[in-house]
């Protein structure tokens, strides 16, 4: 699945727009992590618990909104963007974009790129064999 910040692929043209997708989640620390974490705030610097929870819940969230989008016959998202805020002690976090249906542009057309060009031609991007 290829996701973007973008509103286009480069290299790709969007055949399809399949619609918003989104991934949530709201999370709360146990109530040790909290206590650490504000004991660790008195003397400053990074609070790696709350790093840690965000940093899960991000990844969370993009595997949501990533299957949501594959369940509509996706291949693409187009314009992700996060979103955090919270609710009394709890945080929340949203991903979110467009699904697209994307096909790669074939070298000596214009906006080919060397990757669109070699998906064109049905080589395999590196790391995906």
């Amino acid at each position: 699945m290829i996701v973007v910040t973008s509103n286009d692929v480069p290299g790709y043209r969007i055949t399809a727009v399949l619609g918003e997708v989104m991934g949530l989640t709201v999370r709360a620390l146990n109530i040790g992590t909290s206590f650490t974490a504000g004991l660790r705030s008195i003397g400053g610097g990074e609070i790696t618990e709350y790093t840690r929870i965000m940093y899960e819940s991000r990844q969370e969230v993009m595997h949501r909104m990533v299957t949501e989008a594959e369940r509509r016959g996706a291949n693409a998202i187009c314009m992700m963007r996060f979103d955090a805020g919270s609710v009394n002690q709890f945080s929340e976090v949203c991903a979110y974009g467009t699904a697209v249906i994307v096909e790669p542009i074939p070298a000596g057309e214009p906006g080919s790129t060397p990757q669109s060009a070699q998906a064109a031609a049905g080589v395999p991007a590196p790391g995906t064999e």
